[in-house]
């Protein structure tokens, strides 16, 4: 599934397309589940003639600022994504592929602009959800949802407070959207391995210097999984994330330690049992 850095990329790539632009032409697919709150011909017209002010992003949310609402608000789901035409499309582990040309295919939404740019979301699997609100960011599902990593990370006191009393499991807690708005299943087991943890702990066990590593490694992933552009080539090679996925069991990380699966959470979990304690 797309988390954070995956539709950070979609905003930086929608904000070119279409920030300050106006919308001149909009399509939107026959789809009642993907588009949930408004007739596909509804949402059309609504959209149409209003100019994109900005592109924001809260967790794994998206939306257009635009000069009067409602406003569109777009979440990936499992195999969603923004494609422009000609454009590289974001690899996802789903193996989906939209094709290459134009409208992509699993399109839900196309959006033209007065100066000729376009846009498309994809949904291939329909858990994608494109939906209007007037002020998304006080809104359900937004006003919902916990800190940003990258944009409002707590420092680390206020990081401890947060996890105060919490009796979930490690990995239960890096997954409750919640608690950490963006932060999905790769992520959380990244930052339990570089973190040292064992992902079945529960987080009133924590040590201060283990919430404090738990900070850094979250804070830390996020920026630098963010800095690439959510390319996953351009991720460091130490990192558990290159051979996490699958259940292999004859799976190693870069440094040869074994690999074990568990499923914890209701989400297949990958770590290191010679490291995370």
């Amino acid at each position: 599934m797309p988390e954070l850095p995956e539709v950070e990329r979609g905003r930086r790539m929608t904000t070119a397309v279409a920030k300050g632009r106006i919308i001149s032409r909009v399509r939107c697919a026959d789809d009642r589940i993907v588009i949930e709150d408004a007739a596909p011909r509804t949402l059309a017209k609504k959209l149409t003639g209003r100019r994109v002010i900005d592109v924001h992003r809260h967790g794994k949310q998206l939306w257009f600022e635009l000069d009067q609402p409602p406003m569109p608000l777009f979440h990936y789901g499992m195999t969603g994504a923004f494609h422009v035409p000609g454009g590289e499309h974001l690899e996802l582990e789903s193996g989906i592929d939209p094709g290459t040309s134009w409208p992509p295919r699993f399109w839900k939404i196309q959006l033209e602009f007065e100066d000729g740019g376009k846009l498309a979301m994809t949904s291939a699997r329909r858990l994608g959800r494109i939906r209007l609100r007037n002020d998304p960011r006080h809104e359900p599902p937004i006003s919902r949802l916990g800190f940003d990593p990258l944009q409002n990370m707590p420092s680390p006191k206020a990081f401890a407070v947060l996890l105060a009393g919490r009796r979930v499991t490690l990995k239960g807690l890096l997954l409750d959207q919640s608690f950490a708005a963006g932060v999905g299943n790769w992520i959380a087991d990244e930052v339990l391995y570089q973190s040292g943890l064992d992902p079945r702990r529960r987080v009133d066990s924590l040590a201060t210097d283990e919430i404090h590593a738990m900070h850094h490694c979250l804070k830390r992933i996020i920026r630098t999984s963010v800095g690439a552009n959510a390319d996953k080539g351009r991720l460091p090679n130490s990192w558990l994330f290159h051979e996490r996925w699958g259940r292999d069991a004859e799976a190693t990380t870069h440094d040869g330690e074994r690999i074990e699966h568990l499923t914890i959470a209701g989400r297949t979990t990958a770590w290191v049992p010679a490291r995370q304690h």
